[in-house]
């Protein structure tokens, strides 16, 4: 008889603890391969193809695209050492007489991936243990399995009361998995209890908080009567004079890790700001003599990157991230620069590992690289973790300053506005130049004003005169 082992979404790093299914790469009945990918799924981080470790027949799915699961909530259910045309279930989790393993089971070493997920791999096998699951289930995919435990279930009381379908009583332990879900019930002042779980076993997942607190809030919206004659129909009748809720937009993937890591940098870091003026005429000339020299094409963010990690190795104080529960101030040897670039998927920082190291056309390759990767979502965590000092081009928006939030938990960030034709005075007479507005924003704990005034200063210096970076080189 085949096994069915359970393959759960694993832990995808960098402290991730949730992921929404972005589009299904397998059917039920379809025969996948060991380390084969089996579904697309976007983290806070990144786009990102989940291999199955197990080789076999799909006989179930868990969740509809769209649909956001916890780490460690069951993705898809395989039948190892099934055939091809063995019977596969047609909802999610339906069959009958199937022994199913949980995530961590082993097959032997031919039904195994060789390669480590976090949570799986190639160990000896765990034991097993049943499950008996409903013979048809009315909804496909989205069906949960029911768990037999040694002692039975108490009998459910009828209700003396009419309430919502989805809100059974609850006794035992609420089955949330995400603290996300809790941390979002208890902002809300809602009873998980309350609530029935649209995940496997129960699973409460955020979803089914999100729907609670619409409900709750459209019941809240109900206009009452109006004290003074309502004025004329002006086609806006469906709107509530106090003005109606048109769309709520939930603050997840990209942008809701945006928003936390933002409201956390404000929270935590003392941050100030300077900025001055810089005639960048020199430097567009520099770079358009390099560019007609052959070779590859430098870019402009490249030759602002190479003077940026000069100016770190003078003032490494920026170069820096504070350890708060130590108290310490912990300076950083190598500079991996982030860029900030906003994609169809909200703002990402991708980094660039090693700045420092690099040549100006190095990094124009890799600028290259990975703008492509963020406009295509092909970013991985990797691509856009580790960052020890973001570079910050808003000009590209047609703005000449800004003051950014600062990329938690780096210590600063430099911003550099359009390159603009101006009225500026050039040896002692007043000409037009292409003229660049330069922002540092720095955390204060790390370094006083003299020190991200010098920074600044020394950046500004090598935009107006690109030979004083020379001297660095």
């Amino acid at each position: 008889m085949a096994q069915v082992l359970e393959f759960k979404l694993p832990d995808l790093g960098e402290g991730l603890t949730e992921a929404e299914i972005v589009r299904w790469l397998v059917a039920v009945g379809d025969v996948v391969a060991i380390d084969q990918p089996v579904v697309e799924v976007e983290t806070a981080k990144a786009m990102v193809e989940v291999p199955c470790p197990y080789g076999g027949v799909v006989t179930a799915r868990y969740g509809e695209e769209g649909t956001e699961l916890p780490v460690g909530a069951p993705l898809l259910t395989v039948a190892v050492g099934a055939s091809e045309s063995a019977p596969a279930a047609t909802g999610s989790g339906t069959g009958s007489g199937t022994e199913t393993a949980p995530a961590g089971d082993g097959a032997g070493p031919a039904e195994t991936s060789g390669n480590v997920l976090v949570g799986y791999g190639t160990g000896a096998p765990a034991a097993r243990r049943r499950r008996l699951r409903p013979a048809a289930s009315p909804v496909a995919s989205v069906a949960p399995a029911v768990v037999v435990d040694p002692a039975p279930a108490p009998a459910q009381a009828p209700a003396t009361a009419p309430a919502p379908a989805s809100a059974p009583d609850r006794s035992g332990p609420v089955p949330v998995i995400s603290p996300l879900v809790r941390r979002l019930a208890r902002q809300n002042g809602l009873d998980l209890r309350a609530l029935a779980g649209s995940g496997r076993d129960g699973l409460i997942l955020r979803c089914d908080v999100e729907l609670a607190i619409e409900r709750i809030e459209q019941t809240a919206q109900t206009p009452a009567p109006a004290a003074t004659p309502a004025p004329a129909d002006n086609g806006t009748s469906g709107a509530s004079a106090a003005g109606a809720v048109t769309e709520r937009v939930p603050l997840r993937g990209v942008r809701g890790a945006v928003a936390d890591k933002l409201s956390r940098s404000r929270r935590e870091i003392p941050e100030a700001t300077c900025w001055v003026d810089a005639d960048a005429t020199e430097l567009m000339a520099a770079r358009t003599a390099a560019n007609a020299a052959g070779g590859p094409k430098i870019s402009l963010i490249a030759l602002l990157a190479r003077i940026c990690t000069a100016a770190l190795a003078r003032f490494p104080e920026l170069n820096s991230t504070v350890d708060t529960e130590a108290r310490e101030i912990v300076r950083l040897r190598d500079v991996h620069l982030g860029f900030a670039a906003q994609t169809d998927r909200g703002l990402v920082v991708p980094v660039v590992r090693d700045a420092q190291s690099r040549s100006a056309e190095s990094l124009s390759a890799e600028f290259a690289r990975l703008t492509e990767a963020g406009r295509s979502g092909t970013l991985t965590p990797g691509d856009l973790t580790g960052g020890t000092f973001t570079l910050n081009n808003y000009g590209v928006f047609g703005v000449d300053g800004s003051t950014p939030i600062i990329n938690h938990p780096e210590a600063a960030m430099l911003g550099i506005g359009r390159i603009v034709a101006k009225p500026w005075v050039h040896r002692g007479e007043l000409a037009v130049r292409q003229v660049v507005q330069l922002s540092l924003t720095f955390d204060h704990r790390v370094c006083d004003g003299g020190t991200a005034g010098g920074f600044l200063r020394y950046v500004a210096d090598c935009v107006e005169q690109p030979a004083v970076l020379l001297r660095t080189l």
